[in-house]
């Protein structure tokens, strides 16, 4: 047993330590690492201080900055000389809408959606699923919308053909670092989709059910425009864990957003945020920018609805080729200021996602009664 002089001193510097902990405010958890509930351990060994953080989001290439603001706080506390700092992430399945389970190997669905279309909801959405797998998460993207699919041009795969090795599942496609399934593998990409809303939904629901995603941390959703019958029963039969708005800034855009956030909340499915796209439009020659759309609208929108506001997007040439070109942003530059945002916008809404219910049901057997 330790001297009771020592062990005061060393409930003191504890306490110093922690204290300095929460002296850093991270971006995306957007509080101190104790006060959300990441700080796995806090252990003293003379003067070296030992932290392990374990966030339950995406966020590999913010690890290391992370790491260093904690160290740079820890060695300003008197007696810690040196200070040994862990984060990790560990992604964990969270509570769905209703009565309905998590999709197998899938733990978590985020839907990314707009209720208009031509707002740049399916680039917002294959940018946010690469960065989620850029920043180390397994993940998925499933392009929902059937009558307009465009992700296998985004992601380069157009032409190419899902393979089937038992004839009744399809194996998704990789490109940069994803897996993807859309109806646009399927077809020619000319080739219009004359289809009622009962066999829409039935051919979504054959997308996700028989196609072989494996261990997902995350499966992307770009879904369809609008709040219709293919929407909300979309909304109803998959088992969301939390949606994404898209919007831009002008009051119309706004107006079909706000309908697509109430369909959310009316179906149970958690809103994690609003995301603002052609926020200003950047000039390709000088650099100057200017809100061609109106300014303010998405984080207005947000703060009237009470959900966070993820971030904004500007209008950018370099978004729209690089995509069409099937080298989406962060896939293209990751480096760049235009890929950062989105990295910003998916740690934002995983981290508001990570703070939700957890689902416990596959902890729970299966009871079947039998005469």
């Amino acid at each position: 047993m330790l001297p009771q002089p020592i062990e005061e001193s060393m409930s003191a510097t504890r306490d110093a330590a922690e204290a300095a902990l929460k002296e850093y405010t991270d971006p995306y958890l957007g509080s101190d690492p104790v006060s959300a509930g990441v700080v796995e351990s806090l252990e003293l060994d003379g003067e070296c201080a030992r932290v392990s953080v374990v966030l339950g989001f995406a966020a590999g290439r913010h690890h290391a900055a992370m790491e260093k603001a904690l160290r740079e706080r820890l060695l300003s506390v008197p007696g810690i000389t040196r200070a040994e700092i862990g984060v990790s992430t560990s992604i964990r399945s969270h509570a769905v809408q209703g009565q309905l389970k998590p999709l197998p190997g899938i733990s978590n669905v985020i839907a990314v959606a707009s209720a208009k279309g031509g707002v740049g909801k399916s680039t917002t959405a294959v940018n946010l699923a690469l960065a989620l797998a850029a920043d180390g998460a397994r993940t998925g993207l499933l392009d929902a919308d059937i009558y307009g699919p465009s992700q296998p041009r985004m992601l380069g795969r157009r032409g190419a053909k899902p393979a089937s090795r038992d004839g009744k599942s399809l194996e998704p496609l990789e490109a940069h670092g994803i897996v993807s399934m859309s109806i646009g593998y399927l077809i020619d990409e000319d080739q219009p989709m004359v289809w009622r809303g009962p066999m829409v939904t039935q051919a979504l629901s054959q997308l996700i059910s028989d196609t072989n995603w494996g261990e997902l941390d995350y499966l992307v959703v770009d879904m369809p425009p609008g709040t219709g019958d293919i929407q909300l029963t979309l909304s109803q039969r998959v088992p969301v864990s939390g949606a994404i708005i898209v919007t831009t800034p002008q009051d119309i855009a706004l107006l079909d957003a706000q309908k697509g956030l109430r369909m959310f909340e009316k179906v149970n499915v958690n809103v994690l945020g609003v995301v603002e796209n052609m926020s200003t439009h950047v000039c390709s020659q000088c650099g100057h920018e200017e809100p061609v759309f109106g300014a303010g609208g998405g984080e207005r929108m947000a703060k009237e609805y009470e959900v966070p506001f993820l971030g904004a997007l500007p209008l950018d040439i370099r978004i729209r080729e690089q995509a069409d070109n099937g080298q989406p942003t962060v896939a293209a530059d990751p480096e760049g200021a235009l890929a950062q945002a989105y990295f910003d916008i998916s740690r934002r809404a995983t981290a508001r996602l990570a703070g939700l219910a957890r689902d416990y049901s596959q902890l729970f057997p299966t009871i079947v009664v039998e005469d």
